[in-house]
């Protein structure tokens, strides 16, 4: 009964929550650069302007294209919130990256193409440390299984630092931050537009951000469990210590300037075999 409870939290207010969260990193950013900055529901008018602009589309696939990414994202998060195999889940928002990639690369415009051709270097880049995270926690609880890793004695964080650090250097791709925002960016004044959304307007661009809402809480979720085991308070540390990682990627985000794909690469694989494959062979010893 609960887990079909968060499994429906998750499917209706990921989206919302995702916004907020988009909002209070327009406030914060701002502040840090002397700002005023917009409402904290700028991202539902937005959404709203979207929706009720007449839809245009380059083609007939675009729009399918980004409905299967958005559907596809709800499903990885569902199995997420109902205790199911945190692989799997890996697998299936990978997945779901791949349709984002042909949704920019189903018209003929070079900024969209060249989005999607960075959205790709950039799974490149993460998809190794992803791996390593599961596997990490298979060595640490002895199971894929998100239900039983919330279940364990102590917090996983305590036998995966390393793996921690990582995904938080990974996460910056996923949620778009400098350095790392290669594949599209904040502004439209940059040398490839903005990348994999050029050619995305109206109902089609507003399908997409929702689903980068709930891609959003589907991270924070692996996030929190790092730090959630058996006892009831853990989940206070685990929301805090989320809070404390969405102020810190924002931070990362304001003092960075991008970086080019090889440095991109280079940096997340170094990340990868130094955080993440040393954790892993400490685990691995240790059994």
């Amino acid at each position: 009964m609960i887990r079909i409870i968060l499994v429906l939290a998750y499917l209706l207010l990921a989206p919302f929550l995702g916004a907020l969260l988009d909002g209070l990193d327009r406030i914060i950013s701002a502040r840090m650069q002397r700002r005023r900055g917009p409402s904290l529901f700028q991202p539902f008018y937005d959404l709203g302007k979207l929706f009720s602009k007449e839809l245009i589309t380059v083609n007939n696939v675009q729009l399918l294209l980004n409905m299967s990414y958005l559907v596809i994202l709800m499903i990885a998060g569902a199995m997420l919130f109902a205790g199911a195999d945190l692989l799997m889940v890996l697998f299936i928002l990978s997945t779901a990256d791949m349709f984002l990639i042909m949704a920019a690369s189903s018209d003929s415009s070079p900024y969209a193409n060249m989005g999607a051709s960075r959205e790709m270097l950039q799974m490149m880049a993460y998809e190794p440390l992803t791996l390593l995270v599961a596997v990490g926690f298979y060595l640490t609880t002895g199971s894929f299984h998100v239900g039983d890793i919330i279940n364990a004695p102590v917090s996983a964080v305590v036998f995966m630092p390393g793996l921690l650090v990582g995904f938080m250097f990974t996460a910056a791709i996923k949620f778009r931050k400098s350095p790392f925002d290669l594949s599209t960016s904040h502004h439209a004044h940059q040398e490839m537009v903005k990348g994999l959304t050029t050619e995305m307007s109206g109902m089609t661009l507003a399908i997409m951000n929702i689903a980068e809402y709930y891609e959003k809480i589907l991270l924070f979720g692996i996030f929190c469990l790092f730090f959630v085991n058996s006892t009831w308070w853990s989940w206070v540390a685990a929301i805090v210590v989320c809070g404390v990682i969405f102020f810190m990627e924002t931070l990362w985000d304001n003092v960075s300037a991008r970086v080019k794909w090889k440095t991109l690469l280079y940096s997340c694989w170094v990340v990868t075999l130094v955080a993440g494959g040393v954790n892993i062979l400490i685990l691995m010893l240790d059994k």
